[in-house]
């Protein structure tokens, strides 16, 4: 009987010490943190390697680093600030910039998030993001190129989440998109933007959507069909095909002869979404993206339930750089 009344004992006081066990996890457990870097899984370590490393070549075109032989490789640290409003974005090409030059580590703030907006930060206000340590050489010779991909690309994510909250706010259910008018040797940062803004790519490159403009139809002697069913012999199903037209009875040549979007360019806003809807009538699988001289500021003019995407080269061409700067310790 003793030895039941102690094993009972035992048991409760295991029972109890579980249980106190399981609250104390349940407690101190950590709260799973979301990433900083929401697209960064999109882009290939080495291809991002690749580009970082020839921004900074081009930086340093002699071979020789002056400024970084006077500092010498002492270990310091340095703040990232931002200074002016804007939506962060281009982290992944920050954190590869110190990667290549080698020996850094970046630790960044809780509030550092890709896709966040600081409409308060200001050189009055600077808010302080993230901090790099590592020879003081390598953070002076990585300074300039991080800090160039990281505003350039926040400055079209900006550019392109005002836009995109235009739309929203205006309750149009269609895409804000950029174009393949970016910036040469530029394109992935300010593509990456796009992203972070909540905005559409549009196209990366030539070979991933067939785009027949009007040079391309005139090269074909002038005949949208023929141009469209030579472009689907070789892109077979894997590729879309894109249709660029000045007018109504082009784009449904150009959905008769099989494009998988038209691109209704240089319209009036009126005159669009007149001919958007006759064309969605009789060709709703079809996409239509109106473009050509759209601002933001002129975009409202054209939301329709029939216009499926709005594309702007400015996002890529005209936006306004984020004001960052990279301080050292001292």
């Amino acid at each position: 009987m003793a030895r039941t009344k102690q094993t009972k004992a035992k048991r409760k006081k295991l029972e109890e010490e579980s249980t106190t066990t399981e609250e104390e996890s349940t407690t101190t457990k950590p709260q799973p943190q979301p990433p900083k870097n929401l697209f960064s899984s999109l882009l290939p370590p080495p291809q991002i390697r690749t580009i970082v490393t020839q921004y900074l070549q081009d930086d340093i075109p002699s071979h020789f680093d002056v400024g970084g032989h006077v500092v010498g490789n002492t270990i310091q640290t340095a703040e990232l600030w931002m200074k002016s409003p804007g939506v962060l974005a281009g982290i992944p090409f920050f954190n590869a910039t110190f990667d290549v030059c080698g020996s850094c580590q970046i630790t960044w703030e809780d509030i550092a998030m890709e896709g966040q907006s600081y409409p308060n930060a200001s050189g009055d206000n600077k808010i302080k993001l993230a901090t790099v340590t590592g020879p003081v050489s390598h953070l002076l010779r990585g300074e300039r190129t991080a800090l160039n991909t990281l505003s350039r690309c926040s400055g079209v994510a900006t550019l392109s989440n005002e836009c995109v909250q235009i739309a929203k706010s205006n309750q149009w259910k269609g895409l804000v998109a950029g174009t393949r008018k970016t910036t040469p040797g530029f394109r992935l940062v300010e593509k990456y933007g796009l992203l972070v803004g909540g905005a559409a790519t549009h196209r990366l490159d030539l070979s991933q959507m067939v785009m027949l403009k009007d040079n391309h139809v005139w090269a074909c002697g002038g005949s949208i069909e023929r141009a469209v069913k030579k472009a689907r012999v070789v892109s077979g199903f894997s590729q879309k095909i894109e249709v660029e037209c000045q007018s109504l009875s082009e784009a449904m040549i150009a959905a008769e002869a099989g494009a998988d979007v038209v691109m209704l360019d240089n319209f009036e806003p009126e005159q669009l979404k007149k001919d958007a809807k006759v064309f969605k009538e009789k060709f709703p699988h079809v996409t239509v993206e109106a473009s050509g001289g759209i601002t933001m500021e002129t975009m409202p003019d054209y939301f329709s339930e029939d216009v499926d995407v709005i594309s702007q080269g400015k996002l890529t061409q005209g936006y306004d750089c984020v004001d960052f700067s990279l301080k050292i310790v001292h």
